[in-house]
């Protein structure tokens, strides 16, 4: 799976944004390691805070059918109108759900205006000094006692 053909399924994935508040339409494309793609894209709710992010869209659906290994996403977002798309990075939940599942060294997000033109991030880049499974992980013989 090269990286503009997860682009362009983020892309078409950003076609069935549900935005009718904001008019800002997102996808996503996420690539698991068993070679499927998960798409998502913004579902939007009147009451703003039952709102979905396009990324965490595509991970609970794959997640919801087993799969925990993931090789990189790739996320387009804009104003349904706009001429030309700017950057548009993940928010902090979806950072969070990211790291949740998927290897911070590893795990490659690909924030693209275009097949062509894109950047890359490494997880760990975009969220530095995490919170995650790992720090819950009893790993020394005195924590164990104390608790």
């Amino acid at each position: 799976m090269t990286d503009r053909e997860l682009i362009r399924a983020a892309f078409e994935a950003r076609k069935m944004s549900y935005s009718p508040y904001s008019g800002f339409q997102v996808g996503a494309a996420l690539l698991a390691e068993n070679g499927k793609i998960y798409t998502g894209c913004n579902i939007e709710n009147a009451a703003y805070t039952p709102t979905n992010c396009a990324e965490r869209t595509a991970f609970f659906k794959a997640v919801s059918e087993g799969v925990r290994g993931f090789q990189k996403i790739a996320v387009v977002g804009g104003r349904k109108d706009a001429k030309r798309l700017a950057y548009c990075a993940p928010c902090g939940v979806c950072r969070q759900v990211m790291r949740e599942f998927c290897e911070e060294k590893t795990f490659r997000i690909l924030l693209a205006v275009s097949e062509e033109e894109y950047r890359e991030y490494r997880l760990e880049e975009l969220l530095p000094e995490s919170f995650g499974p790992d720090n819950l992980t009893i790993h020394a013989p005195e924590q164990k006692e104390a608790l």
